[in-house]
């Protein structure tokens, strides 16, 4: 069992290009001001925040749990898939809480938290969600679904941009373009996918899933726009909810 450890910036930052250009990161937490709540069938008062070492204590507990939960699920559900999972910490100053997913350059799946995210997060089943939900990205392959998406409406605007006589530049900005609104085309579609088989990982490592994901309503809600990239707080929830009632009647999911 391995122990999360800090990504050394030399490594980290290869990383976290990659993880730009592909699914990357999720939606960070406002630094500051209120945040709109997301109705709850049974209201559920907030945990508090908890102390540094607590949080450390936690983020360590969760990821020994989690890890071969993670891994083999990714087992059951893939073929030819690395599913050798690195759990990773970035100790970067001065950023929102955030936690992302990607692969290394040997294909080699990261998830990464970085120290605001573990300090924000209220208990261990919020942070086992976050973690279930981030490596689910990777187990149903969303990154190279996204670039294949992203690289068809390259291709597509930026042909016809050619065919239209435009100049080099002008095309490659309408493959830009094409990239961005295909990459995002499914983006909503995949956090759900995520958050329901993030459900799976955690209650399968022993955790409250739907406590967990009480962490969508410290979030700002997206609400459902075109061409967002994550959908709305309430919708997530509600896959939650969904998810973890079949799993107590024992269905496989």
């Amino acid at each position: 069992m391995r122990s999360p450890f800090f990504l050394p910036m030399p490594v980290l930052m290869p990383v976290l290009a990659a993880a730009f250009l592909a699914l990357a990161a999720c939606a960070p937490l406002p630094a500051s001001g209120p945040v709109p709540a997301v109705p709850q069938a049974n209201p559920v008062i907030p945990s508090p925040a908890l102390s540094p070492s607590q949080a450390a204590q936690n983020f360590v507990s969760v990821v020994n749990r989690m890890e071969p939960a993670i891994e083999a699920e990714c087992l059951q559900r893939t073929r030819g898939v690395n599913c050798d999972y690195q759990i990773v910490v970035d100790d970067r100053p001065g950023q929102a809480p955030n936690a992302f997913q990607t692969l290394d350059e040997a294909g080699r799946p990261i998830v990464a938290f970085n120290l605001p995210l573990i300090a924000e997060v209220r208990n261990v089943d919020e942070l086992a969600f976050v973690m279930g939900h981030e490596a689910a990205h990777h187990i149903a392959g969303h990154i190279p679904r996204q670039q294949q998406t992203a690289t068809t409406g390259a291709i597509l605007l930026g042909g016809l941009a050619a065919a239209y006589g435009y100049d080099e530049a002008t095309v490659r900005s309408a493959q830009n373009i094409g990239a961005g609104i295909a990459g995002r085309a499914y983006a909503k579609n995949y956090e759900l996918e995520a958050d329901q088989l993030g459900t799976v990982i955690a209650w399968d490592a022993g955790f409250d899933p739907e406590r967990g994901a009480l962490f969508f309503t410290r979030l700002p809600d997206p609400g459902d726009r075109f061409l967002g990239t994550h959908p709305p707080n309430a919708a997530r929830l509600d896959i939650v909810r969904a998810t973890v009632a079949e799993l107590r009647k024992g269905r496989p999911l």
